[in-house]
């Protein structure tokens, strides 16, 4: 039995059970499942319609919203949900109209926002907010309001997905046809643009708004190698990302490393698992032949 005691605390398990004693590290569990269930649904909408490097124009859009709260004295989420919609809604518009130039602009966007959020921070008085949290993300310093707020996102989005499956799935993989159905293609699009807009501001909080974009893609991206429909790929998301956040915020308080880089080299780790997986597949298919 002692032996068996001595086991479990080398492999951090009591360390982690007594942990979950402090409201911090209960609110950073939970807080990780519901960003994984947002994750999961919304980024594979966002892999599968190629919009990585838009989502990844709001992600850094939104870092002047952070910039705007702080000088302004607002709630942070208040004024980075603001900027993160407009600066969705416009890049959308600009994709939806011109594809050809939608990149140039929505990388103008992504400099102007990062560049007005630093600005409006130097100009704060008296600032002394932790810019790293933002940046890369602080889990264990998620405040219960922000649960609630994420079990409302995920709420929505969970409702919006299912109602709207079929339509969603018509938009995905066939936008002309689905016109042809009489889907409304374009006011779907922005309210699922808006769902990323607003599920990026709070996975910031998760993560960071610099590696908000691994967590929300490489999921998706695994789990579509796997499936054959879009709401198994969405499903299969959702736990890969459970997983992801689960082990990293396990390794990263065992090793006191930081929550939210930890959680992206789990990520990645299971990303180049995958690639490694392909190729031993791809290798034994020509050697079959």
């Amino acid at each position: 039995m002692a032996n068996r005691t001595g086991y479990l605390k080398s492999m951090g398990i009591f360390s982690v059970i007594d942990a979950l004693q402090f409201e911090f590290m209960r609110n950073a569990v939970v807080a990780a499942l519901f960003a994984s269930m947002i994750c999961g649904i919304i980024g594979s909408f966002v892999v599968v319609n190629r919009l990585v490097f838009l989502a990844g124009g709001i992600a850094h859009a939104a870092y002047g919203g952070i910039g705007i709260a702080f000088f302004f004295g607002i709630p942070y989420i208040y004024g980075t949900i603001g900027v993160s919609l407009a600066a969705a809604f416009l890049m959308t518009a600009v994709a939806v109209r011109a594809k050809n130039r939608s990149d140039t602009f929505i990388g103008v966007l992504w400099a102007v926002g990062m560049a007005m959020g630093v600005i409006l921070l130097d100009l704060t008085p008296g600032y002394h907010a932790d810019l790293m949290s933002y940046l890369f993300g602080s889990i264990l310093a998620v405040p219960s309001a922000d649960i609630w707020w994420m079990s409302g996102l995920g709420a929505v989005t969970l409702a919006v997905t299912i109602f709207y499956y079929r339509d969603i799935l018509a938009i995905s993989y066939d936008a002309e046809f689905a016109k042809l159905r009489g889907v409304p293609v374009n006011l779907l699009y922005f309210v699922f643009i808006a769902l990323v807009a607003v599920s990026i501001v709070f996975i910031i909080r998760v993560v960071g708004l610099i590696l908000v974009i691994a967590l929300l893609t490489i999921p998706p991206y695994i789990a579509e190698k796997y499936v054959r429909s879009l709401m198994m790929m969405m499903i299969l998301s959702v736990i890969l990302s459970m997983l992801f956040n689960m082990t990293g915020l396990w390794v990263s308080y065992n090793y006191n490393l930081t929550s939210g880089a930890t959680i992206i080299m789990v990520a990645a780790t299971g990303f180049f698992l995958s690639l490694g997986v392909d190729m031993i597949r791809s290798f034994y298919r020509k050697t079959a032949k």
